[in-house]
């Protein structure tokens, strides 16, 4: 595995130092010892469930950060996760999460929105509206290292790891109620669309037969101005110098005129 060309400093004190998966904390720093996501949890929404590939997949460490903002995380109800994606591809598909939609937080009665950053590696935010038949506008977007991408409410999704040669590590913001609901994900066998590995770490999409026909929509991360967020600041300090402008992740009521029309 050959190490990422560019890391971003995400001004938290959490790392991945090594190949296996496993995170150090800094001194003051709070985590948990991490999740390992094994493959055989994730294949029923690959494209090939027979594949072989890295085991485990990936591994995440939820309610993460410094140790004097604990108690205000948990006011606010805001949750910050660091995941790591191994090298390596499942069959003739990057390494990735299985997909899901997050189930509704019963303190604000919504699917709640998620924040991703990149810090190290290529990333790519897949999104669809829905995970009925018809799978609705199908985004995918690609990240490096310090762009941000936001999935709104009700949005099925996954996490892709672009690059076959290096592992990906991002942090994301979430809802301190997060619930994972993958049955309709499952029922159609993955998503809309399937990254496929093709050439020098290019990826083509391949539609999921078990959907009713859609258009994929490809483009870069861009900035949020209209979620008050800072392009150049990580987005835990973000929440540093200002936690009240993060608390559309855990109240998204409050940016209820934006969710109808978001643009990933």
């Amino acid at each position: 595995m050959k190490a990422a060309a560019t890391r971003f400093d995400p001004k938290l004190g959490v790392r991945c130092a090594g190949e296996d998966l496993r995170f150090v904390y800094d001194d003051g720093v709070f985590g948990p010892d991490p999740e390992f996501r094994l493959l055989d949890a994730i294949r029923r929404s690959l494209r090939d469930p027979q594949c072989d590939g890295p085991d485990p997949v990936y591994s995440i460490v939820m309610d993460v950060g410094r140790e004097e903002h604990r108690e205000e995380l948990t006011r606010r109800m805001l949750l910050f996760g660091v995941v790591v994606y191994s090298a390596g591809q499942l069959g003739q598909e990057p390494v990735r999460s299985q997909g899901h939609i997050h189930a509704v937080a019963p303190h604000c009665g919504w699917s709640t929105p998620e924040l991703f950053e990149i810090w190290e590696g290529r990333a790519i935010i897949y999104s669809q509206e829905r995970a009925t038949d018809q799978p609705g506008r199908c985004v995918a977007i690609s990240a490096n290292p310090g762009d941000k991408v936001v999935v709104p409410p009700n949005s099925a999704h996954c996490v892709i790891n672009a690059d076959p040669e290096c592992r990906m590590v991002f942090g994301a913001w979430c809802d301190r109620q997060y619930g994972f609901v993958y049955d309709e994900i499952r029922a159609h066998g993955g998503l809309a669309w399937f990254p496929v590995l093709e050439g020098a770490n290019g990826i083509r999409w391949e539609a999921n037969p078990r959907y009713q026909p859609s258009e994929l929509s490809m483009r870069s991360a861009r900035s949020y101005p209209e979620l008050g967020l800072i392009p150049e600041l990580p987005m835990y300090e973000q929440f540093v110098r200002d936690p009240g402008s993060l608390q559309w992740v855990s109240e998204p009521a409050r940016m209820a005129e934006v969710w109808p029309n978001f643009e990933i």
